[in-house]
């Protein structure tokens, strides 16, 4: 059976759908959607062909789009995405997860809503901001954001969350009570003493390797982390990184122990691609040893970055591998980085980059 692939983009202004056969050698695009209003998250939801589309600002007000044509038309909804009254308001969706039984939402200021109506009407899960840690959350320089939400697709009463700067924190009720997951991350901006705090990690994004057994992937302002436990603990494993810092990471859809990451020349440095040479790092070893994946990139004068959702891979063999670039690039990979194309510019700075095969 023939599959296509569908690359869901988040833009700051709208968002965009790239279209491809199994080949993934050439590539349709359509958009802006969501009428170009600014866009962080874009999923699809592969039983049913819909796609979400998380958006909104402190001027628009936040909102989860929602197409069952393909992108052709688009619906809205913000209908109970508010704290109670005296809170602060929520200002914008920064994450959404497709779950077997709902849809998951985390807010600016960090929070978690629930749909189980399709995106037509949310509820706040109110258990995560009322953690007796709430008080010690610190916006990071995007704002106080749940940006990374991962439900267990075997066990839906499963979550994660990463916020910055607040760090991750997992539910086993569904969202009810909460606990923080953050053993062996460094914030190496506290004091020294202070460096492995319970809560107050700078959390950059956080996926789920293939396989169930458990393992997640974090990408920390502080590190490259690896946990077999399902975050009760964390190692490092940035050795043979050319960095520390960055934001994307991105699971293999088969393989546990392969990862794609992006790291940048550091959080003070300008935050681009180290040397100015774009590359993708990737490890078949659950990082112990890294490759910089670079054929097909440009190597000369690259000042762009990849923010924290826009690396993703596809669940074709061999896995696609695709990622989004501030400058409004798209680069992707029909054979797990061995090579690169670009495949789409001038777009508006990229945000996310998910992917949807039919």
């Amino acid at each position: 059976m023939t599959q296509s692939i569908n690359l869901l983009i988040g833009t700051r202004k709208g968002a965009f759908i790239l279209k491809s056969n199994e080949d993934r050698r050439s590539w349709e695009m359509s958009g802006p959607h969501c009428e170009t209003w600014p866009t962080n998250h874009v999923v699809g939801d592969p039983k049913t062909g819909a796609i979400y589309a998380a958006g909104g600002n402190e001027w628009f007000g936040p909102a989860v789009w929602k197409s069952t044509d393909g992108g052709k038309s688009w619906t809205h909804s913000s209908k109970g995405l508010a704290y109670a009254e005296g809170e602060d308001p929520v200002k914008a969706v920064w994450s959404l997860c497709v779950a077997p039984d709902a849809i998951y939402a985390g807010v600016e200021p960090a929070g978690l809503f629930k749909s189980t109506d399709g995106g037509e009407s949310w509820v706040h899960l109110d258990g995560l901001r009322n953690h007796p840690s709430r008080e010690r959350w610190m916006p990071g320089g995007a704002g106080l954001i749940l940006h990374s939400l991962l439900v267990d697709p075997e066990d839906p009463q499963s979550i994660h969350v990463g916020i910055s700067s607040a760090g991750v924190f997992h539910s086993a009720d569904g969202g009810q009570t909460w606990e923080p997951r953050n053993k062996g991350t460094r914030a190496d901006y506290m004091p020294e003493d202070q460096r492995y705090p319970e809560v107050g990690q700078c959390v950059h994004n956080l996926v789920r390797a293939a396989g169930g057994s458990g393992r997640l992937y974090q990408q920390n302002h502080c590190g490259m982390y690896r946990s077999d436990d399902a975050g009760k603990t964390w190692q490092s494993i940035e050795d043979g990184l050319p960095s520390s810092f960055g934001f994307p990471a991105a699971a293999h859809p088969r393989d546990p122990d392969t990862v794609f990451m992006v790291p940048l020349n550091g959080d003070t440095k300008g935050r681009y691609m180290p040397d100015a040479k774009a590359a993708v790092w990737r490890t078949r070893d659950g990082g112990k040893t890294w490759a910089d994946l670079r054929d097909g990139l440009p190597q000369q004068d690259v000042y762009f970055n990849v923010l924290r959702q826009a690396l993703s891979t596809d669940s074709l063999s061999p896995a696609g591998v695709y990622f989004g670039a501030a400058s409004g690039a798209i680069y992707g990979s029909a054979n797990e980085g061995e090579g690169w194309t670009l495949i789409a510019q001038n777009l508006p700075p990229v945000v996310s980059v998910e992917t949807m095969v039919a």
